[in-house]
């Protein structure tokens, strides 16, 4: 909106006021990252062998290596099996160690894990092992599960009742769920908990950053997101940390996400309403209101006469998701934007949540991963400025089969980006919302794919990589959206060729008229 532009040239485009609210809310992305690739080290592993305990019945001084040796056989490889154990036979020691004995079965009476001390997962609590291991990968799928119902309910309320108000709800829920997860009974309370977890990240990962950009002038809007989004390798290193230390995972949930109770009092305090929003909305007094405080902390006055001229005419009208459909270029911006979101989530979880499975120490691993994640959020903010979205959005997707984790973790910073600046501010959480909702489908399936290695081991490989390549495809029908000032409203219009690259010249289909933005 012109009149919103104006104000902002004298507010401050980028002053204090924005950078202090930038600066915050980098702070979630921190706790996005614990709840998100928390489940690597809550969830981690260890050496399992079947309980053969009916064995000390015969011997009751057997050591544990001989009671092994009597009882479980070896794979292939040479090592004791996990899952398997010789069937217990009515026969006294002596005999079986002369003989041994021919038949093997599952486990019959639960596990037993070589865990270090005061070390625990819900792997080891809950018996995730065996026929029981497929119940990981379904907490993880459940918990993407409840990503996808976030970013189609909050992303809606987002555009209804404000952002700030579902930013500050995800952080009340984030903490209640976050902290009951470490008193889970059993792994269908966890899961379900997750599930609700979930959801709430949803609301941050899709609302946060929208009001630090839609506070900036549209030439800060790339800056603003990637900046937020560059604190969440932040977390996953701090995570690696923190588990390192804390090795027993119902402490490590409590200590993960009790500090959001001051995270929750402080955004209380200090975050505001988005001011593009409250004018869509037709709220001129709170707009004001909102307006003025920013003023203030900038160093800066309002003329009075430049906000009684505040246009909020024709503006009250709330948008939905289904708008969307119904207007033609919005719609291809959707589509095509769910297929470049799918691509990219499916690229990055299949990755990320696989990080135990790489062969080095998995606290290490997790620590370069997150180092790795700077460069590739950072980095690609002045190739966002110098190539424009579409086309560097279309190559670094392309590449992600090849460079991983880097171009995977790039190309999430992109769309993030690239969506808010394609939809209007009146739909704007509802676009972002709704493709959310395919790169949570494609986090659902991520973990799943990975089960498919039984049949052959580069079958997962080989989905995650032809995917992201497709989705880089398509991006490329999408406008350049480099230098272009964000949209307010949607119109029913439908761009005309050849206007990519020096904004998109639109053209109604009724009037004639042409509106460039």
């Amino acid at each position: 909106m012109s009149n919103f532009r104006q104000i902002l040239k004298e507010i401050g485009e980028f002053g204090l006021f924005q950078k202090r609210l930038v600066a915050a809310l980098c702070i979630p992305s921190i706790f996005i990252a614990f709840d998100v690739i928390g489940q690597v080290f809550t969830g981690i592993s260890f050496p399992n062998y079947c309980n053969t305990d009916w064995i000390l019945d015969r011997g009751p001084n057997l050591t544990y290596e001989k009671q092994r040796n009597l009882t479980i056989p070896m794979n292939k490889n040479g090592k004791f099996e996990s899952c398997q154990m010789f069937t217990p036979v009515d026969l006294d020691l002596e005999t079986i160690e002369a003989y041994g004995i021919n038949t093997t079965t599952g486990c019959l009476n639960g596990s037993y894990f070589e865990v270090p001390k005061d070390a625990s997962s819900i792997v080891t609590e809950f018996n995730l092992v065996c026929d029981r291991s497929s119940l990981i990968e379904a907490s993880q799928s459940i918990y993407m599960a409840g990503l996808l119902v976030g970013a189609l309910v909050l992303g809606q309320m987002a555009d209804r009742f404000g952002r700030r108000f579902v930013v500050l709800l995800s952080l009340l829920l984030m903490l209640l769920f976050g902290v009951s997860t470490s008193f889970s009974p059993n792994i269908y309370v966890y899961m379900v908990l997750k599930f609700l977890s979930g959801i709430s990240i949803s609301g941050i990962m899709v609302n946060a950053f929208v009001i630090g950009g839609e506070w900036s002038d549209s030439s800060k809007f790339a800056f603003c997101t990637i900046i937020c989004h560059s604190f969440y390798p932040l977390g996953l290193m701090m995570l690696s940390g923190i588990a390192y230390l804390i090795r027993n995972w119902r402490t490590l949930q409590l200590v993960l996400f009790s500090p959001l109770v001051l995270v929750l009092g402080m955004f209380y305090w200090i975050l505001p309403e988005s001011a593009r929003w409250l004018i869509t909305q037709g709220r001129k007094k709170e707009a004001i209101k909102e307006v003025r405080r920013a003023a203030k902390v900038n160093g800066r006055k309002v003329p009075e006469d430049l906000l009684d001229k505040l246009d909020v005419e024709g503006t009250s009208k709330r948008g939905n998701m289904l708008d969307i459909f119904k207007i033609s270029y919005l719609r291809k911006y959707a589509l095509v934007m769910s297929c470049v979101w799918f691509g990219t989530s499916l690229m990055y979880y299949g990755l990320s949540l696989n990080v135990g499975n790489f062969g080095l120490d998995i606290y290490l691993t997790q620590f370069i991963f997150g180092v790795v994640e700077i460069p590739a959020r950072l980095g690609c903010l002045p190739l966002l400025q110098r190539f424009g979205r579409r086309i560097y959005l279309a190559v670094v997707v392309t590449v992600i089969a090849v460079l991983g984790k880097f171009a995977a973790t790039a190309s999430f910073s992109i769309v993030y980006v690239y969506t808010a600046e394609l939809y209007p501010t009146t739909l704007r959480q509802n676009g972002v919302g709704l493709n959310s909702m395919c790169a949570r489908v494609a986090g659902i399936l991520a973990p799943l794919i990975r089960l498919l290695g039984v049949y052959h081991s580069t079958i997962p490989m080989l989905i995650y990589g032809i995917v992201p390549i497709v989705a880089g495809g398509v991006c490329l029908l999408l406008p350049e959206t480099r230098n272009v000032e964000l949209k307010d409203h949607a119109e029913h219009m439908k761009p005309e060729s050849g206007t990519a690259e020096n904004g998109c010249v639109m053209k109604e289909e009724e009037s004639g008229n042409s509106t460039r933005f």
